[in-house]
C-alpha cells in the first residue's frame, strides 16, 4: 500500500473496518507511518488526525440511534456475543448467516411492545435498537436490549447448582410466572419456540421471571422455527423438528418439560401428570392457552400445598 492509498483507505473507512482485524494495533502503526505528517508533509495532516479519532472510538459501534460499546463481552450465546452496554446488552450476532435469527428477535420484541398487555412486559425482554453493522465488508445484525430486572439467574444455572432437583413449591412460583410471560407473547401472536434452561432467567429475590432469546420465535401466520439450540433437540415438540407449524401448545410443552426437569424426582405423581398432560405427541391434545393452564395449575398447587406463600428463594 502506498500513501496514496493508506489517505484514502483512511479517508473512507470505519473505525470497525480498519482494525477489525486480527492486529488492529500493527495496522494502525502501518498506517501511521505512512500518512503522519512528519513523513509526508502537510498533506497529511486531515487524514492523520482521521486515523487517531478512528483509532480511539474503536471498539465501538454506531447506529442511527445510539453508540454502543464492546470492550465487555458479558457472556458467549447460541448465536450472538452479549455485550454489557448502559442500556441492557448489544446482541451482535457471530455468524452472518444467522442475521435472520437476529431480526426475528426484534419483529417479536417489536411486535410484543405494541400489542401485549403492559402490566406484564418485564416478563420478556424491551427492544431498545436494531441495526445492521458492517465491518471487514460483513453485515452482522445486532439487537440492543434492555430487562426490567437485576441479579438475574439462568434455570441451568439453578439445574447446576441443585443437582438433586428443586422444591416442587420453589418450582411453583417459576412455572407461574413463566406461563404468564407465554401467556403475554401468545395473545400478542408470538410463539418463542426455544423454551429452554438457558432463556428463562428468575430473580431469585423478587420472584421475578424473564424468558429471553426470541430469535427462535415465529410471530407471523403460517411461519415456522426456523432453527433449534442443537443440544437441547430431545426437549423440542415434535412440530418444530418436523417443521410443522408451531403454536401456545409448543411453548407451552417445552416449559412443562423444562419444570418436570428441574424438580426432577421431587416433584409430587399430581404435578408430574399434569407436566405430562403438557406435553403430549399430538398439539391437538395439549393445552394451547397459557392463562387458562395457569388457573389449573393454580387450583392444582393449592389442592397440594393449600394457599399460596412467599417462599424465600437463594440460588
Amino acid at each position: 500500500m502506498n500513501t496514496d492509498e493508506a489517505i484514502a483507505l483512511v479517508e473512507g473507512a470505519t473505525a470497525e473496518e480498519l482494525f477489525g482485524g486480527a492486529d488492529a494495533h500493527q495496522q494502525y502503526r502501518a498506517l501511521a507511518k505512512l500518512i503522519h505528517p512528519d513523513a509526508i508533509g502537510p498533506r497529511g495532516t486531515k487524514a492523520f488526525a482521521r486515523l487517531s479519532e478512528l483509532w480511539r472510538s474503536r471498539g465501538t459501534i454506531r447506529s442511527a440511534r445510539g453508540v454502543y460499546s464492546t470492550t465487555t463481552l458479558e457472556h458467549r450465546g447460541d448465536l450472538a456475543n452479549l455485550y454489557k452496554v448502559p442500556e441492557g446488552h448489544l446482541k451482535l450476532v457471530r455468524d452472518p448467516a444467522c442475521n435472520d435469527l437476529m431480526a426475528r428477535e426484534a419483529a417479536a420484541l417489536r411486535r410484543m411492545a405494541e400489542h401485549a398487555d403492559p402490566r406484564y412486559l418485564p416478563y420478556v425482554p424491551r427492544l431498545v435498537d436494531t441495526f445492521r453493522h458492517k465491518a471487514d465488508g460483513t453485515a452482522r445484525r445486532g439487537n440492543v436490549i434492555g430487562v426490567s430486572a437485576t441479579r438475574l439467574h439462568s434455570l441451568a444455572e439453578v439445574q447446576r447448582k441443585r443437582p438433586h432437583g428443586l422444591d416442587p413449591r420453589d418450582a411453583a412460583w417459576m412455572w407461574r410466572r413463566l406461563l404468564v410471560g407465554l401467556g403475554t407473547a401468545h395473545r400478542a401472536g408470538v410463539v418463542h419456540g426455544a423454551v429452554l434452561p438457558e432463556h428463562v432467567l428468575i430473580e431469585p429475590g423478587d420472584h421475578g421471571v424473564v424468558l429471553v432469546d426470541w430469535c427462535y420465535s415465529a410471530s407471523e401466520p403460517g411461519e415456522r422455527i426456523a432453527a433449534i439450540v442443537p443440544r437441547h433437540r430431545d426437549r423440542y415438540p415434535a412440530e418444530v423438528l418436523d417443521r410443522g407449524e408451531p403454536g401456545p401448545y409448543t411453548d407451552l410443552a417445552m416449559a412443562a418439560g423444562l419444570m418436570a426437569d428441574l424438580m426432577g424426582d421431587r416433584a409430587p405423581k399430581a404435578l408430574r401428570r399434569f407436566a405430562d398432560g403438557c406435553r403430549l405427541a399430538s398439539p391437538r391434545q395439549r393445552p394451547d392457552d397459557a392463562w387458562r393452564l395457569l388457573a389449573e395449575l393454580d387450583e392444582l398447587l393449592h389442592r397440594l400445598y393449600g394457599p399460596r406463600k412467599f417462599r424465600p428463594f437463594a440460588i
